[in-house]
């Protein structure tokens, strides 16, 4: 049941942020739920291994190459579903990182206070 309530706002935030920003286009909200699973499945199984091959230049840039990479991985997103795009990759790393925010706050919703 958490996993489809992550998911869903996941969806509200693709979704809000497409609205936000001129260079990323929703259809709908089917289309942001797809996206919210294709990012999913994407980060958890292609990110690690595209993580692996960019380590040096990763080392060196101190992290921020994984800016590129989160970037890339909307990119590719974008090219696998219809109804979702992006207009380059400088609105993909912008995508990325609001998504990021919003995702935490949205997400920091969902815990329940241990005590």
């Amino acid at each position: 049941m958490k996993l489809i309530i992550k998911l869903l706002l996941n969806a509200l935030a693709v979704i809000v942020l497409a609205n936000l920003l001129s260079g990323v286009y929703v259809d709908g909200y089917v289309t942001a739920i797809i996206v919210a699973v294709v990012l999913s499945i994407l980060n958890l199984f292609v990110k690690p291994i595209l993580i692996i091959f960019t380590l040096p230049i990763t080392v060196i840039t101190l992290g921020l190459f994984l800016l590129i990479i989160n970037a890339l991985i909307i990119l590719l997103a974008d090219n696998l579903i219809t109804g979702f795009s992006v207009n380059n990759i400088w609105w993909a790393i912008l995508f990325s990182v609001l998504l990021s925010i919003l995702q935490s706050i949205l997400h920091s919703l969902l815990k329940e206070d241990k005590k």
